[in-house]
């Protein structure tokens, strides 16, 4: 996976592609966009649910899965290939399925909803919406906790810090006897 990650990227990405494709390939729906409001006038209501989501209900779930699969892959691009360790890859593989259960907690609940007509609150929101509201920004927690807590380890390591600053000395150096060299000249 490591040297081939880019690949894995790009093959993600045009899955998605795909999808997205299909969505939009997709029939309309009966009142789709919702219909007229019969009582009051430039009023829209909208139309059923779930028919709307019978056929891209799963596409949609399935392209935010692997949007959610690209960001942890996007995130191990951005780490220096001798660093990605099984350490680090256990630790996104973990960010991930946090991420992919909320998003299913998300669809699948608002499937609950269309099929029963009723749902749960949870802070103040229907149970899906708490999902949407609270654990989205949960889920990337990890993801920062990762980056933050594992900055020295994973992203820009003591050895890192020591080949920089001797490459900095040596520009140094070198711009000094550049300095030296035109002063000798004038």
């Amino acid at each position: 996976m490591r040297s081939k990650l880019i690949y894995v990227i790009f093959a993600v990405a045009t899955l998605m592609a795909g999808i997205l494709l299909a969505i939009c390939l997709t029939e309309t729906v009966p009142d789709a966009g919702g219909k007229a409001h019969a009582e009051i006038s430039g009023l829209q209501v909208g139309g059923d649910g779930a028919a709307r989501l019978q056929h891209i209900g799963p596409l949609a779930f399935v392209f935010q899965c692997l949007l959610l699969v690209q960001i942890a892959l996007l995130s191990l691009l951005g780490v220096a290939e001798r660093y990605r360790t099984n350490e680090l890859l256990a630790y996104m593989g973990g960010t991930l399925a946090i991420t992919l259960f909320i998003a299913w907690k998300m669809f699948s609940g608002h499937l609950a909803f269309l099929e029963a007509g009723q749902t749960s609150y949870f802070m103040g929101f229907p149970t899906a919406t708490a999902w949407q509201t609270y654990g989205t920004w949960l889920g990337a927690i990890p993801l920062i906790l990762i980056y933050s807590l594992g900055f020295n380890k994973f992203i820009y390591t003591e050895e890192d810090e020591v080949k920089f600053n001797a490459l900095l000395a040596e520009k140094t150096n070198k711009l000094s006897e550049a300095k030296n060299s035109d002063r000798a000249t004038q």
